[in-house]
């Protein structure tokens, strides 16, 4: 493999041609996930029988697709390069939807399961799309490509949901297959946006594991707040997302008010990403992700607050814009406590460790909402806020902190 020298890579006009193509994979990637959200929770719930208990249960395979790809995602790509790992694991949507897609037709819950499971672990390449969009990138830009990146998510928030909308039905009198089906076009959309992308493949140190052991970089303070505040940000989202549609049908609205609350949820997950990159080098990552999580609060008082439309969708806006400053503060603190040589072990670890409780998080959202109500499980969001805020009060006392643009 031929060497390439680790400040050659810094390149930010190449960094912003790559941040475009891979916003644009995201915008149509990225769209497999608001189908699974909107859908599988609700084909669940037609398969199985007596006991609905564990309708979410295939949204939380599809996490845990995602979990389980993230370190060998990052291996596969440490090995032979960002473009063609991210074009094998776009096979992993095209493949799991057209499992689901089979499953529901053939009426098997578990086949079901496995199908969004295999939707996820495609799924985990997409998730280190803001990773590669910061490997070409300067210090200074990198929080900005990530923030592009995920701005593609807007138009995600747009393709997802209505496609479920149009295709839903397309194979009546069998619901909801249709939607899945619509994976397989994604995916090979994706493959030929992705022949865009112009990174530079691994270093050899970078391929051979150099750098710190593992153990050097977690015990970083940054590293274990950024880590926490990403896993509080993403696992909170997640349960409360997961539940929605199935609260929003248990409370007599519709499932077409159900799958707009959704698109509504994504489009303000992603929307901000347009600023986001700049507020993080105006004001810091700290207090980014604060006004995030102070979102997320906001959040769970709307839903408590009633049961309204209103409500929902607005607590689902909440939810979306406050995952994005979290998400996105702690994606960026993240890439400051490693080395280039280290960065694919330390993001595939990151990404096991937010999908690893993401998929906890979104099978507990079914348990919770049908043992305990929809008040209950809004009401979880206060204390996991409240120890993020300990955390960041610690790294600001301990001295960790990053001085503002």
């Amino acid at each position: 493999m031929t060497s390439i020298s680790i400040t050659d890579q810094f390149d930010d006009g190449a960094a912003r041609r790559n941040a475009l193509v891979l916003a644009a994979a995201q915008a149509v990637g990225g769209a497999s996930a608001p189908i699974v959200v909107a859908m599988s929770s609700l084909a669940g719930f037609y398969l199985l029988g007596e006991d609905k208990s564990l309708a979410t249960l295939p949204v939380a395979f599809y996490i845990i697709g995602v979990a389980m790809g993230s370190i060998p995602a990052a291996h596969l790509m440490r090995m032979i390069g960002r473009r063609p790992g991210f074009q094998i694991g776009a096979l992993g949507g095209l493949i799991g939807g057209a499992t689901a897609a089979y499953a529901v037709v053939s009426g098997q819950f578990w086949l079901l399961c496995m199908g969004t499971a295999l939707t996820g672990m495609g799924g985990s390449f997409v998730q280190q799309y803001r990773f590669a969009a910061a490997d070409t990138a300067s210090a200074a830009f990198r929080p900005k490509a990530i923030s592009w990146v995920l701005a593609g998510g807007v138009i995600t928030g747009i393709i997802g949901p209505q496609i479920v909308i149009f295709t839903k039905d397309a194979l009546a009198p069998i619901p909801f297959a249709g939607a899945f089906l619509a994976q397989i076009v994604l995916a090979c959309a994706v493959i030929v946006i992705l022949g865009f992308l112009r990174i530079p493949k691994p270093i050899v140190a970078e391929a051979a594991h150099g750098g710190r052991p593992m153990r050097v970089i977690v015990s970083q303070p940054r590293f274990l707040v950024a880590v926490i505040c990403a896993i509080a940000s993403y696992g909170l989202m997640s349960m409360v997302m997961t539940a929605t549609p199935l609260a929003m049908v248990a409370c007599d609205h519709s499932q077409t008010d159900a799958t707009l609350g959704i698109q509504w949820h994504v489009i303000a997950m992603f929307a901000p990403s347009f600023f986001t990159g700049t507020l993080i080098a105006r004001f810091g990552h700290e207090r980014v992700i604060a006004v995030g999580l102070l979102l997320l609060v906001g959040c769970g008082i709307v839903a408590i607050m009633g049961i309204s439309l209103a409500h929902f969708w607005g607590a689902l806006i909440l939810l979306g814009v406050g995952w994005n400053f979290g998400f996105i503060g702690a994606t960026a603190m993240l890439t400051e406590t490693y080395e280039p040589e280290e960065r694919t072990r330390v993001q595939g670890l990151n990404d096991f460790l937010v999908f690893g409780f993401q998929a906890v998080a979104s099978l507990a959202a079914g348990a919770i909402l049908n043992a305990y109500g929809w008040n209950t499980l809004n009401i979880v969001i206060f204390p996991v806020v409240a120890l993020c805020f300990v955390a960041l009060a610690w790294l600001w006392w301990a001295g960790d902190r990053r001085p503002t643009a």
